[in-house]
């Protein structure tokens, strides 16, 4: 009993000494490790008469517990003084300014498409999606392209897995689909994105945003058409813009025109976005070609259809006086915050 009473009194010395967790960790190896002075009493526990034994038993426990809870107690303390001390070498400085945060904003051409989305299903249009990668069938063969159409060829269209599978070259390819599963009247608009294998420049890109529309029912008129998209400029620009139809051929279509709008970047005199001359074309247009409404499972005899496809970047482009469609998949804030 009188070497328990060392061991509590060493103990207690050495706990005043320690300064540090460190010190802590080698007073608890010291005191209870294996070769420790509380192993050492348990060992000679056998020594003392068995009438003895349970006291001194749970003396040297009680010693092992007191150790434990001194140490335990003491680390308690260290780790709070320790943050303390960190706490205060990081005290705020209430007189800097605050740091301002930025909020997110949509991106111009996301925000855009959005408009004329809304604009078209206020017209009456519903809106319907597609897949991006698409089969060669409903990109081309179902919308009445020849198989030696250019269009086809590798430096115009990314293909994915020899010709059969590729990123779709308009949001067209929605158009049969829809048919194929409806019928007349249809009216609807498919908006998303299109890829091109082009050079990429100023008025050009590999990818865009397009949206495309369809309507068919008897007795659809070009003049339906025409009075169509004028009706969606003027609801897009906020006001009555200059628009010119010119004949054109596209596959699925016939008639078909191409579509431009008075450059607004310019005022008509010309400038690189409209290559001088005033015009910026931002639409393809017609009917839709009888192949194509077959295509569909819809009797061309019976009904009639329009279709147009423009691209939101060219609008964009020309809504907002930007000269360079690159700058929309740039990132540069400095561009992107004057829409925020």
């Amino acid at each position: 009993m009188e070497q328990l009473q060392q061991i509590r009194s060493s103990f207690n010395s050495d706990l005043k000494e320690a300064q540090s967790l460190t010190d802590l960790e080698q007073l608890e190896v010291k005191f209870l490790g294996r070769k420790g002075p509380v192993q050492g009493a348990m060992k000679l526990l056998k020594e003392v008469s068995s009438a003895e034994r349970p006291k001194v038993g749970k003396e040297i426990n009680e010693i092992k517990q007191e150790i434990e809870q001194a140490l335990q107690d003491k680390k308690a303390s260290f780790e709070s003084l320790e943050l303390e001390e960190k706490l205060a070498g990081e005290t705020i400085d209430t007189t800097l300014p605050g740091r301002r945060r930025f909020l997110g904003a949509e991106h111009l051409i996301n925000k855009e498409l959005d408009h004329a989305i809304d604009t078209l299903r206020e017209m009456g249009f519903s809106v319907q999606y597609g897949p991006d990668i698409e089969s060669s069938y409903y990109n081309f063969e179902a919308l009445n392209f020849p198989p030696d159409h250019p269009a086809m060829d590798m430096q115009d269209t990314f293909y994915i897995d020899g010709k059969e599978v590729l990123l779709r070259t308009h949001t067209s390819n929605i158009q049969v689909r829809f048919m194929e599963g409806n019928t007349p009247p249809i009216r609807i608009i498919a908006p998303g994105k299109a890829y091109r294998n082009e050079s990429i420049s100023r008025r050009s890109h590999v990818f865009f945003h397009q949206v495309e529309a369809l309507y068919v029912d008897k007795q659809v008129s070009f003049s339906d058409l025409m009075a169509t998209l004028e009706d969606f400029f003027q609801r897009i620009f906020h006001e009555k813009v200059e628009v010119r139809f010119r004949p054109s051929y596209f596959p699925f279509v016939e008639p078909g025109m191409e579509v431009d709008i008075g450059c607004l970047v310019c005022s008509g005199e010309g400038c690189p976005i409209c290559k001088h001359t005033g015009w910026l074309e931002v639409a393809g247009a017609g009917m839709v070609h009888p192949e194509v409404l077959k295509n569909g499972g819809i009797d061309p005899e019976e009904y009639s259809g329009y279709a147009w496809g423009m691209g939101i970047e060219r609008l964009v482009m020309l809504k907002y006086g930007i000269q360079d469609i690159r700058t929309f998949t740039e990132n540069d804030m400095r561009f992107l915050k004057q829409f925020a």
